[in-house]
Formats: C-alpha cells, structure tokens, sequence
C-alpha cells in the first residue's frame, strides 16, 4: 500500500470518528436522574446553575464543585449558581483540580470520603465523553449519570460553523489523549499488584 493510500485511509479513520464523536454527544435527560451525590465541573456559569437547581430541588446528598479558583468564597460561588439553603450547608468546594484529571481526581477523593455509589456529573456535553472516561477510570464501582449543559455561545444545531467546530475537534483530540492516559493508568495499577503465588 502506498504511503499515500496509508494517509488517506488514516483521514478517512479520523474524520468518521470525530463524525461519530459529535453525533453521540449525550443529551440532558428528560428527568432528572437520582443518584448519591452530584458533581460539577467548573468552567461556566450554566454547569453551576444547572448542578445548583438539581441539588435545590432535593437530587443528591451533596454537592462537589471541582477545580473551583482559589481566589472564589463559597458565598460568591453561591451567588453565581443562584443557590439556595442546601447549597449553604451541604455543597463543598474542591480547589485542588486545575484540569479534567485533576476534577477526576478530587472526585474520585470525594466519592471515596463519603462512600457514594451513584454520581450525577455536570458538564458541557462536549465535555462529557472524556470526563465520564476520566472519572470511571478512578472510580469504576461507582454509577455516573451524565447531565449536560450547553454553554453560552456553542450552537450544537450549528456545530460545522467555525467557532464551535475548532472547539468539537480539540475536544476530540483530547478525548482520544484520555485513552492513553487511561490505558496508561491501569497498566500503573497492573503492575503495582503484588505477584501471585502458586
């Protein structure tokens, strides 16, 4: 096969996966899911909102905001996600996080605190994939229902425009990053296992 042969079939690899990368984005559930607890990563004002309405309404026995900036009081966090009383007593702050590993991480320390068996994760959709991949790799006994927010300014019924487009493929490219690193990560934990005897 020619090398050029080889290039085309890898482009033609690469644009389907990125096709069906976009295509199953997930959706907001209809219903609000039930779980545990609810964690939400920052990185706009609409994840906040949405992760405060659900815990306001009675979802979840706490709530982790991951990756919150050092300089942010809990009373301002508050006023940005428009929470209410249970957000005052039952929502703690992680500002340990400064990527999505990092969200994971500090979750999954979280999840482990409070013995959690089910999550709510609220995130952009386009965000979603590889959080759900991240946080699963750390916390595969735990059930995570995915609820997605669009954020301001990322028209998904118009994805192929600019804008959007560039931020859906560095987003692939850091979904696909996420395999490695998981892959990486449990090859780690292969390895740290004592060796069995006969």
């Amino acid at each position: 096969m020619s090398l050029l042969k080889v290039i085309a079939a890898f482009l033609a690899v690469y644009v389907a996966g990125f096709a069906l990368f976009v295509a199953t984005l997930p959706a907001r559930p209809h219903v609000a899911p039930t779980a545990d607890a609810i964690v939400t990563l920052t990185g706009g004002d609409a994840r906040l909102e949405a992760a405060a309405a659900l815990f306001e309404h009675g979802t979840g026995k706490r709530l982790l905001i991951t990756g919150v900036n050092k300089t942010l009081t809990k009373d301002e966090l508050k006023r940005v996600a428009n929470g209410g009383p249970r957000f005052q007593c039952c929502a703690d702050l992680g500002y340990a996080a400064e990527d999505t590993y990092g969200n994971a991480e500090e979750a999954a320390e979280w999840t482990a605190l409070h013995r959690y068996k089910s999550l709510i994760v609220v995130t952009a959709g386009y965000h979603m994939p590889r959080t759900l991949r991240l946080f699963h790799s750390l916390m595969p006994g735990v059930r995570l229902m995915a609820y997605p927010v669009e954020p301001e300014g990322v028209n998904m019924a118009a994805w192929w425009r600019p804008g959007t487009l560039h931020l859906l493929h560095n987003e692939y490219l850091k979904y696909l990053a996420s395999f490695v690193m998981t892959a990486v990560d449990q090859h780690g934990v292969e390895d740290s296992k004592p060796a069995r005897t006969s």
